[in-house]
């Protein structure tokens, strides 16, 4: 099973790579949060190490980085007529999905702690006192396990996306209207319910909000991946 999600892996990361116009979207759409990301850090010095700042960055970077390439994983398949001949081989269901699932987060939680890494650079040379810091360990442990969260819920959003959608760009679409209308929904619940939450994230620090963030994360990454595989069934992609 590990070798088949290897293979598919190797495969998708090859078609990634290989293609020009694929390679050039990515680029451009990686200049926005590595431009944010650098200016706030430069702006902020040590606080950007001390406080939690660079949680934006650890939240947007790879939701849009999933957001350009996971699309491509079923749809992108079936606009090139290729889709019949991934689901005749012999690989199994679950290497298939898994396999395009991991390039898209391993690529997007990758870059995006690069770009963390980059802008802590930037924030010790624009701030430099003969001194080097670091992430408070609380800080990275936040941004690490935030993007590698947000990665998987996005790819498993964009996979149930990608295996309904006829083309790249209307899983694109889909998928990114998806992102910008939850917080805005999000954002109205919360002003609907704000003393009740603002109590409840009174009575927390600030590891107890790491924990309750992640657990509710892990959470919506278990029931997307779990959808995702429900719904992954040859039969249905290939009629």
């Amino acid at each position: 099973m590990l070798d088949d999600i290897l293979t598919v892996m190797w495969k998708e990361t090859k078609m990634l790579l290989r293609d020009r116009s694929s390679r050039t979207r990515l680029m451009l759409v990686l200049l926005s949060p590595v431009i944010l990301a650098i200016y706030v850090a430069s702006d902020a010095g040590p606080r950007w190490a001390e406080g939690f700042p660079s949680l934006l960055i650890a939240a947007l970077a790879p939701v849009i980085l999933v957001g350009v390439t996971i699309p491509d994983s079923f749809a992108g398949e079936r606009e090139r007529r290729t889709l019949e001949t991934l689901l005749a081989s012999r690989l199994p269901d679950r290497a298939i999905l898994f396999g395009k699932l991991a390039v898209a987060v391993a690529f997007a939680w990758g870059v995006t702690v690069v770009i963390l890494l980059l802008s802590l650079v930037a924030a010790n040379v624009a701030h430099w006192d003969g001194e080097i810091f670091l992430y408070r360990p609380p800080v990275a442990l936040a941004d690490v396990a935030s993007s590698f969260l947000l990665a998987t819920l996005t790819a498993g959003v964009g996979v149930l996306i990608s295996l309904r959608s006829a083309t790249v760009q209307e899983a694109t679409q889909t998928l990114m209207a998806l992102f910008l209308l939850t917080p805005m929904l999000l954002g109205v619940l919360l002003f609907a319910f704000s003393d009740q939450v603002g109590a409840f994230f009174r009575s927390l620090d600030a590891a107890q909000i790491l924990f309750v963030g992640c657990a509710v994360l892990a959470a919506l990454d278990g029931g997307v991946l779990a959808a995702a595989m429900a719904r992954f069934q040859r039969s249905r992609l290939i009629s």
